[in-house]
């Protein structure tokens, strides 16, 4: 008495476009801290600096822009923290 299932149907892939980094894509040579329109947006409105899953950069670029916007904050071209 085995009870025999209905064929399943494979599950439904959703197939995404390609995720890619900004700075290979225009292949930039270096992250500019001057650059401070680059630099905002990847900020937050509080000014925390955004995780790379989220702005799909990868992890070499990451690390520039992480320091370009800590060397941008410390000679005060971006706050530390927006009110």
């Amino acid at each position: 008495m085995s009870s025999q299932r209905p064929p399943q149907r494979p599950p439904f892939r959703k197939f995404q476009a390609r995720r890619f980094c900004k700075f290979c894509a225009d292949k930039t040579p270096f992250i500019d801290y001057k650059n401070i329109r680059v630099l905002k947006s990847f900020l937050t409105e509080k000014g925390k600096i955004i995780a790379s899953r989220m702005t799909n950069t990868c992890a070499k670029h990451q690390r520039e822009l992480a320091m370009a916007i800590k060397r941008a904050r410390n000679i005060a071209l971006l706050p530390f923290v927006e009110k």
